[in-house]
């Protein structure tokens, strides 16, 4: 209420100023920026989100990951404090990550897709299309979160200073066609398409004669995984898809003309291009080094430090605005990786951190209701005992995985406060979801962190006899992948990583270790 009342104060001489109206004019549109109101812009801003899938933020569970809602919302908002009217918009499939959810998966998702409703308003969104994952829990309740949508085959005019952007939502090429030759008859000047597919299906839509559009960006992706890098194929009407899980966002600068006419995509952005991608190279280097297990902490500090020093060097290439040299409409397309030194917007940040702590009280409360232990394994299948049987014949091997980051997993899930979200807990404990495992999160006393049988297989027939012929997996990088993905372990390399958990006793020789060795 007080930043309220001296918004007011500060704004009360302008908006006197402002109240006679002109037949031309009238007033500007409720809920425009104040920006966007001024005749005498040379340009705007454009923001697009896409494919987030249900992600607030990343897991944590690697250094500098990309994405979150927050570290979007912090580049949103910090553009609107400038001159130029600022758009967002969201492409779609962003509320849920399952186009199917477990009972106990509700509490859970519907929470987090509320999160991301509220983020997104206090982002200022504009519009945005819908998917699939947009539906799991049905149109009333997505329709329950107050968000601008726009349905496929519709079109939304949105004033940008002295201009009009123009979205359409489509989930064909004959939507898009029609869309974007509608918003241009409705007097759009710049035409952004939302299609429905991924890059193929959508370039052939793209192709079409006497398409309208200015801008076509593709927002599903097929699969979880397949939406790991930002995609540009240039053309007549430039395409764009976005890394997926909310890890970059578009910006598209607008530059105006004295006069309207048709918009064309900036062509000498190639030295900005080629410099980003150089940082990008160099930034991945070092975050495959900041990650590499057992890192010298005083050579990890210097090597973090240079990486956001390289970071900064990006996001100032990024952000620059683009002097409009040639006086002609223009636009530049830039993706914005959300890194994470770049800070996050604190009032959707305590929206995300007031997710955090009701999700784990919901799904922990949810489990103490309703939750079913683990189906018990069948007769000769094999069952899960716990390191302490291991350790009786394996004790050389137990020093190694004492210093290792599987010894503490679930204690990082802990200092983030994340030990009762369902998408994190299933890498951080032993046997999850499998017979005789983790069922339930509130029975997870003695299965904590990544033990022996997170590799091997439950051990009980193997502890009775010791074996090689009773073992029930022999690990490899197709298991390590499982946990150590894209999403979770960015910079995994599995030769990498497998020395620093192999050692006496355990993957090398070892002078006397009773029993059959791993």
């Amino acid at each position: 209420m007080v930043r309220r009342s001296l918004t007011l104060l500060v704004l009360l001489p302008v908006l006197l100023a402002g109240c006679k109206r002109t037949p031309e004019t009238g007033a500007a549109p409720t809920g425009t920026p104040a920006a966007a109101a001024t005749a005498d812009s040379s340009g705007a801003l454009l923001f697009f989100s896409a494919d987030t899938r249900g992600y607030l933020g990343p897991c944590g569970c690697s250094e500098n990951m990309r994405g979150g809602i927050a570290r979007a919302a912090l580049q949103v908002m910090e553009a609107r404090k400038g001159p130029l009217p600022v758009l967002y918009i969201d492409g779609g499939d962003s509320l849920f990550g399952e186009h199917t959810l477990k009972p106990f998966q509700v509490p859970q998702e519907e929470r987090k897709a509320q999160a991301l409703a509220e983020a997104m308003k206090r982002m200022g969104l504009s519009v945005r299309a819908t998917g699939e994952l947009d539906e799991v829990r049905g149109v009333a309740f997505r329709q329950s979160l107050g968000l601008p949508e726009l349905p496929a085959g519709g079109v939304k005019l949105l004033p940008a200073g002295p201009r009009t952007v123009g979205v359409v939502a489509a989930n064909d090429a004959a939507q898009l066609l029609q869309g974007s030759a509608q918003a241009r008859s409705q007097g759009a000047d710049f035409v952004v398409g939302l299609f429905h597919g991924a890059v193929e299906a959508a370039q052939a839509a793209v192709a079409q004669p006497g398409l309208e559009a200015d801008l076509v960006l593709a927002t599903h992706t097929a699969s979880e995984f397949s939406g790991e890098e930002n995609k540009l194929v240039r053309g007549a009407v430039p395409l764009v898809a976005l890394q997926s899980k909310g890890r970059s966002l578009l910006r598209v600068d607008l530059s105006y003309a004295p006069q309207k006419g048709r918009f064309a995509p900036v062509k000498s952005q190639g030295d900005t291009d080629r410099e980003a991608a150089a940082l990008d190279q160099r930034m991945a280097l070092l975050n495959k080094e900041i990650n590499l297990p057992g890192i010298d902490p005083q050579l990890h500090q210097l090597k973090q430090a240079k990486l956001e020093e390289l970071v900064a060097r990006k996001q100032k290439l990024l952000t620059e605005p683009v002097a409009n040299t040639a006086g002609t409409n223009s636009f530049t397309l830039r993706f914005l990786p959300l890194e994470a030194s770049l800070g996050n917007e604190p009032e959707v940040q305590a929206v995300v951190t007031a997710y955090d702590r009701d999700v784990g009280q919901m799904n922990l409360a949810w489990a103490k209701e309703h939750g079913q232990d683990c189906p018990a394994p069948k007769k000769g299948e094999a069952a899960f005992v716990g390191n302490g049987a291991c350790q009786d014949c394996h004790a050389e091997a137990f020093p190694v995985w004492e210093k290792s980051k599987h010894r503490h997993a679930w204690e990082t899930l802990e200092k983030a406060g994340k030990q009762f979200h369902l998408n994190c807990v299933g890498c951080h404990v032993t046997g999850y979801e499998q017979p005789g495992g983790v069922c339930r999160l509130d029975k997870v006393a003695g299965r904590e962190d990544v033990g022996c049988e997170s590799c091997h297989g439950p051990g009980s027939l193997h502890a009775e006899e010791p074996t090689p012929a009773n073992i029930v997996r022999n690990p490899g990088q197709a298991l390590c992948v499982t946990c150590h993905n894209p999403e979770n372990s960015p910079h995994f390399d599995f030769a990498t990583y497998l020395p620093k958990v192999l050692g006496p006793g355990h993957g090398q020789p070892s002078s006397a270790a009773p029993g059959v060795k791993k």
